[in-house]
This record gives C-alpha cells, structure tokens and sequence, in this order.
C-alpha cells in the first residue's frame, strides 16, 4: 500500500504543469526600446511592459463579432405603428401626422421592407448591425446617406457644444470632402455635411 502511493503521488508530481518561464527581451528588443524612450519621452519600464505583452498575446485570435440579426419586416412595421400610434399600413398612410412627418422625403415603397427600413432610419434610430459604418460616406460610424445625424457625424456633444466648436468640425471635414481637394473631395459627401452644419448652425 506504501508503495502506491508513492508512486501515486510521483505520477502527480511529474503531470503537474510546469510554472510558466518569465520572458526575456534580447538585446535588439532593448535597443529599440532604449531609442524610442529618448525619442518620445517614454519610460523605458512602460514600453518594455508593452513588447511583453505583444510576445505574449500577438498569436491569440482575435475574438468573433457577435452576429447581429437585422429586423424583420414584421418587426419594423410594429414599431412604426407604435411611433404614430396607428395599427395598420392603410392607417398609417391615412395618419395626418404620418404625412407630415414624409413631406419632402422621397416616395417611400412600402411595399417593400427597404421603405419600412427608411422609416425606421428617419423616425426611430440606428437599424441593428449599422452602427459604427465604414465604408464610403461613413463619417464618425455614420452613414451619411443613410441618417440624418450632425451632431454625431460632427463628433460633438450638442449640450456643451459651442458655435466655434461646430465651425472649427465643419472645416476640418471640409478639408478632407471638398470639391478642390483632389485626393479626397467628394461632392456629394461635401453637399452632405453643408445641410448638417447650417442644420445645427440653426440650434447653437
């Protein structure tokens, strides 16, 4: 009996994982590290703390988005009704608020779930799975051709924000969009972001 459990326990010994080795930083890593703190100001102890990290993290995977489900056409009709407190699509063409709140917009093709996706664009807010947009027309993770919202695609808080603050952003984006920029003008996005600054020029 003595004997198996010192075998019991020397098995155990020997599967037992072995304590990680600290990682050493070879002298180029140091080198490199030496000169950018000279460089940049930095603490030689904060950017060794950063190489070690990217040694031990840089083969991790990086985490999968988790994919979001767009609404059904069922479900954006439902919270149309309820935003013009109607319950039907021939209610809702009826409602006077509704045709109000569509004049000057494009016709609208409700006959397709596209149109009840305009609606909710206009009336209630970001569509599931559209926020933070890349891509062409996207500023600030707007969709500029998509929703109408200054402030965000600004990057400004409208309670604090100052008449300087939204000149100072429209002329920053100005200079990216305009028409004379040859590298990265674009018309249509400068025409874009003009309506949004008179827009919230209008409420400062």
């Amino acid at each position: 009996m003595p004997s198996r459990s010192r075998s019991t326990t020397q098995s155990k010994s020997r599967t037992t994982k072995k304590e990680a080795v600290p990682i050493q930083l070879n002298s180029y890593v140091k080198d490199e590290i030496s000169r950018l703190s000279e460089q940049h100001g930095l603490t030689s102890q904060f950017l060794e703390e950063f190489a070690l990290f990217v040694i031990e993290n840089h083969k991790k995977k990086e985490p999968k988005p988790a994919k979001i489900k767009p609404l059904t056409l069922a479900q954006l009709k439902d919270v149309i009704y309820k935003h013009f407190h109607v319950k039907s699509t021939p209610e809702l063409k009826n409602s006077g608020s509704f045709k109000m709140a569509i004049d000057g917009m494009d016709s609208l093709n409700l006959a397709k779930k596209e149109g009840w996706e305009i609606l909710y664009r206009k009336f209630i807010g970001i569509l599931p799975g559209e926020e933070n947009q890349q891509g062409y027309g996207c500023i600030n993770g707007i969709n500029i051709f998509n929703y109408f919202r200054p402030w965000q695609v600004f990057g400004l808080d409208p309670s604090v924000a100052t008449p300087q603050d939204i000149k100072i952003a429209y002329r920053d984006l100005s200079k990216i969009y305009h028409p004379d920029n040859s590298e990265t003008g674009d018309p249509k996005i400068f025409d874009a972001i003009t309506i949004m600054y008179k827009s919230i020029s209008a409420e400062a």
